[in-house]
């Protein structure tokens, strides 16, 4: 009688065990996946960053007086270089985007500027990064969603709670942000 409880007790323990295990594992990968999803965010806001000087230097030359809208591409830039957290570099990300809808605008006031081949070139390039953004944003806040949600649910919350695993920030756009500028990069005759 006393071997059997002894084995009832071993196995209830394995199977806690076995399961604390599996909880704190499922954490550590979906934590993980959060982090890939972000890197994956900033390795096309790098891309973006190396678009926009060049596009910067294309149309600077005809854009002489709109220096503002230089210096504001140049201090986001430099603020998100210098940004620590996820929500850091995320916020200086939405102040590039402000800046760079106002020199599409910008642009789009300079008809001059649509029948130079090199911008022609570096607006696809920065459309099509944008696009990727866009996309790895959505992927980025898909993680955190499922990370939040295995975080929350019982029992594993209590797992969660006894190491530290803290609930994500999503990624989101300000509404300046969000009002993206009316660009007609067509050449008018």
């Amino acid at each position: 009688m006393k071997k059997t409880v002894w084995i009832a007790i071993i196995a209830v323990v394995v199977i806690i065990g076995a399961w604390f295990w599996s909880s704190y594992n499922s954490l550590v990968t979906a934590n993980e996946g959060v982090d890939n999803q972000w890197a994956q965010v900033q390795t096309q806001y790098q891309r973006r960053f190396d678009l926009i000087p060049n596009l910067v230097g294309s149309v600077k030359g005809a854009m002489a007086q709109e220096q503002s809208v230089f210096d504001a591409l140049a201090e986001a830039r430099t603020k998100y270089s210098g940004a620590t957290s996820v929500n850091d570099k995320a916020a200086a990300a939405t102040q590039v985007e402000g800046a760079l809808g106002r020199l599409l605008v910008v642009m789009e006031n300079y008809p001059q500027l649509k029948s130079i081949d090199t911008v022609q070139t570096l607006m696809a390039q920065l459309e099509g990064t944008e696009n990727r953004i866009s996309v790895e944003r959505s992927r980025f806040n898909d993680e955190v969603k499922a990370f939040n949600v295995m975080i929350k649910r019982f029992p594993t919350n209590m797992i969660a709670g006894m190491f530290g695993f803290a609930e994500k920030t999503y990624f989101e756009v300000s509404a300046a942000a969000a009002a993206a500028p009316t660009v007609d990069l067509q050449v008018t005759k």
